[in-house]
């Protein structure tokens, strides 16, 4: 027998959406607030959401713990899978020290932190995004920036704003194809609509990066090199997303944005060299770095390159679709599969909800991650036997973060299928006019939610276009503000947090991280919500929509 979601359990909109805000109120307040361990403040907003889903949204218990345990069997595979193996490597490369002779060719390119930041966070990072996602490209930069001798916070937190942009085409384009898929609109002209509203973000996002990281006027020193970087990332992805589709957006943007930013630093250097002395927790060195043979540079790019060969060609979607047809096995939760119902007006009609647990194991992103550590570190001379050593090792130290992300995602999935986040979206859709605004802002809190710009698009993609439907705004703008809103969300996410802490070693200091970019997240969603209300309302952005 099904349950179907109730939206107005107290009978008053405004007490229920207080009452499912409670699950998220406790777990970022733990975090912010209370400065709770990661796991421990995952946990008692995962408790909260469940006592909430039960005894106030009128969830039957029995499906309420079922889906606590789908979502931490999705936290654990793929999340967790890739935080566990892309440490697994970097540990690999820091004992053979191979990461100490990376840092010092980055050096041997740019001496200037903000450079090295921006080269390393922005357009690096862009790469695995557009190529993996899921906590991959925070993972790598964060790590290459703390060896890099930035601190931890820094290394984290600008990590976390650098991956911004990129996101609504992460993944070849997953955001977008599972945007189409459940709203039913056009896949090329979503992909045009956000490929319209991002570049503007991507010519922004480097400048706010190095300001967020030492200042407006030590920010200005590098406008150049600021301008190369954004400039060549914002026109590939524009042009790819509005005359290609979403599915090499980010990939080919940040390729480009890579190429013309290392170029344009063989040849230019600014005036003033930032160093070490910006930030007095840093232990890089500042003298003139060594010179570095060839037999060393490829030892030392080795493993990183293995990485993004596997992790591109693990993306692409015939690669994919191939491993997949050798491994999938799917388990259908009993007494939950199809038996949860979405009701109007967060969906048209009663809509099942599936819950299924796929075990792609040959697909998973991770495995392509543990394919390149294992890859590599053979070629690093380890034995089978001193890798095994190092895995268990690198199982130990990243325990408590496997913990909390299971946690995050069994508290995300609760607030999914018990109605609890719908309850939240329907306050933003009852904004009338301003709806462009906070339509945006739901995709943001959506993100902030899930982890994911795709499953944000999943979660609230129909109901933006429903709601666009009886505005009489483009569902094409809204749908496509869903994910552009959501980018801005990925670095408060907890699970996002979750993994920078463990890439810097920086366990315990969550709060602190989410701290540092609370105010650059809602801010930067709050431009994106203005640009989409001017696409809605105002000559000349509403030739920019689609209709």
């Amino acid at each position: 027998m099904g349950w179907r979601q109730v939206y107005n359990p107290l009978a008053a909109a405004f007490f229920s959406t207080l009452v499912a805000a409670l699950p998220i109120v406790i777990l970022l307040g733990g975090l912010a607030l209370l400065r709770l361990r990661a796991h421990v403040a995952a946990l008692l907003g995962l408790a909260a959401a469940v006592l909430t889903a039960v005894f106030a949204f009128g969830m039957p218990a029995g499906m309420a713990f079922r889906t606590a345990g789908l979502g931490a069997a999705y936290g654990l595979f793929p999340i967790g899978w890739i935080i566990l193996n892309v440490i697994f490597l970097y540990d690999l490369t820091v004992e053979k020290g191979h990461f100490k002779v990376m840092q010092e060719s980055l050096t041997g390119i740019t001496r200037d932190r903000r450079l090295q930041l921006l080269l390393i966070a922005f357009s690096f990072g862009a790469f695995f995004e557009g190529a993996a996602g899921f906590g991959t490209p925070v993972a790598v930069t964060a790590a290459i920036l703390i060896g890099l001798g930035f601190a931890p916070l820094a290394a984290s937190g600008l990590s976390l704003i650098a991956n911004t942009a990129p996101v609504a085409f992460g993944a070849l384009g997953t955001p977008i194809v599972a945007l189409a898929g459940v709203t039913g609109l056009d896949i090329r002209e979503l992909s045009a609509m956000v490929g319209r509203q991002l570049p503007f973000f991507s010519l922004l996002i480097p400048f706010w990066l190095v300001w967020a990281f030492c200042g407006f006027r030590k920010m200005r020193e590098v406008w150049p090199a600021l301008v190369v970087a954004g400039v060549s990332f914002a026109v590939p992805q524009f042009l790819i997303s509005n005359f290609h589709g979403p599915w090499l957006a980010g990939v080919g943007a940040a390729v480009v944005s890579m190429a013309a930013l290392v170029l344009f630093l063989l040849k230019w250097r600014p005036k003033t060299i930032l160093g070490n002395e910006a930030d007095a927790e840093s232990n890089a060195l500042v003298g003139a770095p060594r010179r570095l043979t060839a037999g060393e540079l490829a030892r030392a790019w080795m493993p990183w390159l293995v990485l993004s060969v596997i992790v591109f060609l693990w993306g692409v979607p015939q690669f994919k679709a191939l491993l997949d047809g050798l491994s999938i096995v799917r388990f259908h939760v009993p007494g939950l599969d199809k038996l949860v119902f979405r009701m109007p007006p967060v969906v048209a009609g009663a809509t099942a909800e599936p819950a299924v647990f796929t075990f792609n194991w040959l697909s998973f992103t991770g495995t392509g991650i543990f394919a390149a550590a294992v890859v590599s570190g053979l070629l690093m001379s380890f034995s089978p036997r001193r890798l095994l050593r190092a895995y268990g090792r690198t199982l130990k130290r990243v325990r408590f973060s496997l913990l909390t992300v299971a946690a995050m995602l069994s508290l995300g999935y609760v607030t999914r299928y018990s109605g609890l986040d719908a309850t939240l979206g329907l306050a933003f859709a009852r904004t009338g006019v301003l709806y462009p605004f906070f339509g945006t802002m739901l995709g943001w809190l959506g993100v902030a939610l899930t982890g994911s710009d795709t499953s944000s698009n999943v979660l609230f993609g129909s109901l933006q276009k429903i709601t666009a439907g009886q505005l009489g705004l483009s569902p094409v703008l809204m749908a496509s503000a869903n994910s552009s809103g959501g980018v801005m969300g990925k670095m408060i996410d907890a699970q996002s947090i979750v993994v920078a802490s463990t890439a810097t070693r920086w366990y315990g200091h969550e709060g602190d991280i989410l701290r540092y970019v609370f105010f650059h997240s809602l801010a930067l969603a709050a431009l994106m919500g203005l640009f989409v209300f001017l696409q809605a309302y105002v000559f000349p952005f509403t030739k920019l929509v689609v209709r």
